[in-house]
Order: C-alpha cells, then structure tokens, then sequence
C-alpha cells in the first residue's frame, strides 16, 4: 500500500485522498458501467461495523449482499448454495400459505432453527441468480476468501484497501479506513448510489432510443388530459 499512503503521524499511517479520490471515481464509473449493463454487484461487509450499513445499502440499491459470514464455495460452489437458497424459498413459502402452523410444536422449534440459520447465512442473497458480475468487499484482509473465489472465477473485486492489508487480488483498489463505521457508511453509500444511477441511466437511454426509433409517431400522452 506504499504508493497510496501520504505519510506517517504518530506512527499511523495517512493515506493519500487524491490518490483514494481519483481510484474510488475510477471504481465508481466501472460501478455504474455493470449496473447499466444490468451486471449484479455483491456487496460483502461482514465485520461487525459494517453489517448493518452494508445490509441497509445494499437493500436501498436492491443487490444481493453477504453481511454475516462468507460461506466457503459462496461463489465458487454456487450450485451448491442454490440448493440451499432453494430450501430457505421453500421454507418461507411454508410460513405464506399456513402449512408451517400444522407442524407439532418440536417439528415447529426446528423448523424456526433452521430458517433464522439460513437467513443469517444466506438470506442477502437469495435472489441471486448466479454469480456476480462483480463483488465490493469492504476490508480486504477480512474476506481473503471472497476473494480468492473471485479470482478464480475472474470475478472484478472493487474492495476497501486499508494501509495495514495487501491489495493483492483486488482489481479497483480504493484505499481507506475499513474501521470507521462513518468511512465504511461514505463507501457503502457510494457504491449504492452508483448502482442506482447506472440502472437509472440505462433506463434514460432506452426511453431515448425508443422516441429516436419512433420519430413523430412517438406521442407522450398526458394522463390529466
């Protein structure tokens, strides 16, 4: 992390924001590039400050998240959590149309167990339907796992690179604080809004190109008319 820290103070290291603002504008754009391009961005933060922040965004940008503990073979055993996000769907189906309440009071308690483990487990992402286009890990020396399943699957890692972790296997480093629940709020928020502005500009173009495609015979209609 040399080339990104600026200096030291009181034996702490102090990074650089140009360099962290011009490599988080960069990460942002390829952001907003894949969420245009209807590309799935998980959100991983499982670190207990960055739980509930990473979870509450990635809800408000509507992307899978992992926010407890990354599973091994998350990304590269997909087939496998499918089975289970399977189970969990089929579990929460039950409880919908009532048949959960005809199980005994024993068969009910395990029942329960079972789905609080799943949801803690997977709940953020099971309405993924594949593997993800790429991945945004806040604290990189946190999810050595996530990421190496990324790599192997050539995955893009956009991840939060403090100055006390190697930005070895990430592919958009943005270096900053993964400590400050204030600075992993800032980069969660970001990259949320990029996602929502990249969906909403595609949005913008296909609208565009559907008025240039129809020419005069394009009519705006007023529905107050």
């Amino acid at each position: 992390m040399a080339p990104f820290i600026f200096g030291h103070r009181n034996k702490i290291h102090i990074i650089n924001l140009e360099k962290t603002m011009e490599l988080y504008q960069e990460a942002m754009k390829t952001v907003r590039q894949l969420s245009a391009n209807r590309g799935t961005i998980l959100m991983v933060g499982t670190k207990r400050q960055a739980r509930d922040i990473v979870a509450a965004e990635a809800q408000r940008a509507g992307v899978p998240y992992v926010d407890q503990r990354w599973l091994g073979g998350m990304l590269t055993n997909f087939k496998t959590i499918k089975t289970s996000i399977k189970r969990l769907k089929d579990m929460e189906a039950q409880i919908a149309d009532g048949s959960v309440e005809k199980l005994t009071k024993k068969d009910a308690l395990l029942f329960s167990r079972e789905m609080e483990k799943l949801q803690k487990s997977i709940g953020g992402i099971k309405d993924m339907g594949g593997v993800p286009d790429a991945i945004f890990v806040i604290d990189v020396g946190y999810h050595k796992g996530a990421i190496t399943e990324a790599q192997k699957l050539g995955i893009p890692v956009i991840g939060i690179v403090d100055t006390n972790h190697s930005p070895a296997g990430v592919t958009h480093v943005i270096p900053g604080n993964d400590d400050s629940s204030k600075a992993i709020s800032l980069y969660a928020r970001g990259v949320a809004d990029a996602i929502l502005e990249g969906r909403a500009n595609a949005s913008t173009e296909v609208l565009e190109s559907i008025k240039t495609a129809a020419g005069d015979e394009f009519v705006e209609v007023n529905e107050q008319a």
